[in-house]
Order: structure tokens, then sequence, then C-alpha cells
């Protein structure tokens, strides 16, 4: 009798994961959101090249270090030009870390989406599951980091050398951890067979009696 009465609550509790939905729906606003950011830098950075000076001034004060002045330029140094340039590959990198979020989590928390004979399904959805999920954000991370990092180092006379040290650290940071994440992903699985072979052997004799 008491079962009868406790089966609502694992399903309110398995229903529940439908709470994420809207998170999942805010976080593609968020990439269209980048797409518009986008697509600015880019019209900016293609009215300077033909000579703009109000877009000159804009992706100069956009790649200026914080705290500090823009330059007046009249043309758009190389420089400035690697600068914005990143900062689109930044955007891109950012909007993948986005939809590896929202497709893979959606699949593995959600609901399955049952793209298995879609011809367009990613190659990493094939076998994506929460551990290979956290490797692929962690070295997503660690490419954006590597972008703010080469972003500081271009421009690097117009940084102290204490913010040069804590960006590195940072990154040396995330390279760690996912390093760590890695490793724990293979140690795992290497642990969980190790743990099922004898119990395989033990069911061996078992079932000859």
């Amino acid at each position: 009798m008491s079962k009868l009465f406790l089966r609502p609550i694992p399903q309110l509790i398995f229903m529940s994961r439908w709470l994420q939905l809207p998170l999942y729906l805010g976080l593609i606003v968020a990439q269209g959101v980048y797409v518009w950011h986008f697509w600015v830098e880019l019209t900016h950075l293609v009215e300077a090249a033909f000579g703009s000076q109000s877009a000159i001034q804009q992706i100069v004060a956009a790649t200026a270090p914080p705290g500090q002045a823009a330059a007046t330029m009249k043309t758009p140094s190389e420089t400035v030009i690697m600068l914005v340039v990143l900062g689109l590959i930044d955007v891109v990198m950012i909007s993948n870390l986005l939809i590896m979020v929202i497709v893979g989590g959606y699949e593995t928390f959600v609901s399955r989406m049952h793209l298995e004979d879609h011809p367009d399904q990613p190659e990493w959805l094939s076998h994506v599951n929460a551990s290979v999920l956290k490797v692929k954000l962690a070295t997503a991370i660690i490419g954006i980091s590597s972008i703010h990092l080469l972003k500081t180092f271009i421009n690097a006379a117009a940084y102290d050398e204490k913010t040069l040290l804590w960006q590195t650290v940072i990154h040396v940071a995330f390279l760690l951890s996912a390093m760590a994440i890695a490793a724990v992903d293979r140690i795992l699985p290497a642990a969980a067979r190790g743990h099922a072979k004898p119990a395989l052997q033990r069911a061996g004799p078992a079932a000859g009696h």
C-alpha cells in the first residue's frame, strides 16, 4: 500500500527535469545576442577597412585596455585588426560552447532528441554523456582562455606584469583542471570494469552449480 502512495513522488522527481527547459531556451536567446554582437563588430571592421573614421574609433576603443584612453588613428593598425579578429574568434568559440551546453545538456539531462538518422547530427552528439560533456566544455573553456591570453600578449605593452602573470596563472589552472577531468573520466570506467570482473567470476562458479 505504501508503494502506491510513493509512486507520484518518483514521477514528480523525474518530471522535474523539464524545469531545465527554460534555462536552455534562455541560452538560445543568449546565442542570438552573440550573433548580433558578432555582426556589429564585423560591420565596424569592414567599415574601418574602407576608411570610416567613426568605425575606426569604435574598433580602437573596443580593443583598448581597460582604464586607458583609446588612441586616435586615421587607419586601423595591424595590431588593432588582429585584436578585432581575435575578438570575433572569441565570440565564435563562446557560441560553440553555448551550442554544446544547449544540445548536449538537453540530450543528457532532459530528453532524447532522436537524431540518430539525421544527416546533420553533430559527430560528438552520438556518444555524448555527462563525462564527455564535461571534457568538451573544459576543452572549449581552454580555447576561450587561450584567445583572451593571446589578445593580452599581443598588446602586452599596455598591461602591467601583474596582469600578465595572473592571466597566465588562470590559463594554466584551466589546463590543469581539464587534465584532471580527463584523467578522472578515464579512471572511473576502468575502475568500474575492474569491479565488474570479480562479480562475473563469482557468478561463473555459481552458475555451474
